[in-house]
């Protein structure tokens, strides 16, 4: 009985775990409720093995089931390796690459790359999206694009992704030199910033909801495009953290003042980005050469400071 098991009832083992419910698992894999339960009841009935305690309003895993749940995640992803290696060697150019970027990642690599991908891959359309936070991962857990270029720091990342280490994004605080901040004396402290608006961004998603990155003060301004940020910071609105690429001319003209934070790493602090995708959906030829040459891209001498 148990060579007759099929991938199906594995994978609908798995989504069931995950969701917590047998309508959940029909949601996500596209079935109905009833077609979920029997598939359920067929395979512990061909394990001889009760994986799900049905007598609560939810099913709960029992010990068995919890133990045969990580070998079935084996399993499948085993067998989403072989179909995304065999796609590979199967050869054949992506029609088109589409990335989604963050906002924050220094556009002057991009823009290097993108040049010379068009030589590369002459007949291939790039279509290129630049999001912040959430806004990021969403287009490609909705599969509208292949891949993401997301900060390392991105608590939302699928642990079914996977990452490739790009480049190091250096962030600096910076203020108007007519905020009052600009002439702090040393390092801030947070209960001094906490008198202060920040310029924050904002996710255009629901997937960081609730959950903050580097904000010091309740009271905060969210704006979802940088260059408005950007505006905002140099009119003297507020203080807030940019890409040192985006302001090193300001800085170096004077229109904006770098400040430090008491008790947060030195400005400029690092943060490091990573391509992702899904692990069974990996890059073609194009995304592959993308990556690689995000990765190995030189940064101009001013960021490294």
């Amino acid at each position: 009985m148990l060579d007759g098991l099929t991938l199906d009832q594995l994978r609908t083992f798995i989504a069931a775990a995950d969701t917590g419910s047998f309508s959940g698992a029909g949601r996500s894999l596209g079935r109905a409720q009833s077609v979920v339960s029997q598939t359920l009841a067929n395979l512990e009935a061909q394990i001889g093995v009760r994986l799900f305690d049905r007598a609560g309003r939810f099913p709960v895993l029992t010990d068995e089931g919890r133990t045969l749940l990580a070998d079935a995640r084996i399993v499948g992803g085993s067998v989403d390796r072989f179909k995304a290696r065999a796609r590979v060697l199967s050869g054949g150019l992506e029609p088109e690459l589409s990335v989604v970027l963050d906002v924050l990642f220094p556009i002057e690599v991009v823009t290097g790359v993108v040049a010379a991908f068009k030589d590369a891959f002459p007949e291939t359309p790039l279509r290129l999206y630049v999001e912040t936070l959430g806004a990021v991962i969403k287009p490609v857990l909705d599969g509208r694009c292949a891949l993401a270029v997301v900060m390392g720091t991105l608590p939302v990342i699928p642990t079914e992704f996977a990452r490739e280490r790009l480049q190091v994004v250096r962030l600096v605080t910076v203020v108007s030199p007519q905020h009052p901040l600009a002439t702090f004396p040393g390092p801030v402290p947070k209960a001094t910033l906490a008198d202060h608006i920040q310029l924050v961004l904002t996710d255009r998603t629901e997937l960081t909801q609730g959950r903050d990155f580097k904000v010091f003060t309740d009271r905060s301004w969210r704006l979802a495009d940088l260059g408005a940020k950007h505006a905002f910071l140099r009119s003297g609105l507020g203080f807030g953290n940019m890409p040192l690429d985006m302001v090193a001319a300001d800085l170096a003209n004077g229109a904006l003042v770098r400040i430090t934070v008491e008790d947060e790493p030195q400005d400029p602090y690092a943060v490091p980005y990573f391509a992702v995708y899904p692990a069974d959906q990996p890059p073609g030829p194009a995304g592959r050469w993308f990556i690689d040459h995000l990765a190995g891209a030189p940064v101009p001498m001013d960021l490294r400071q």
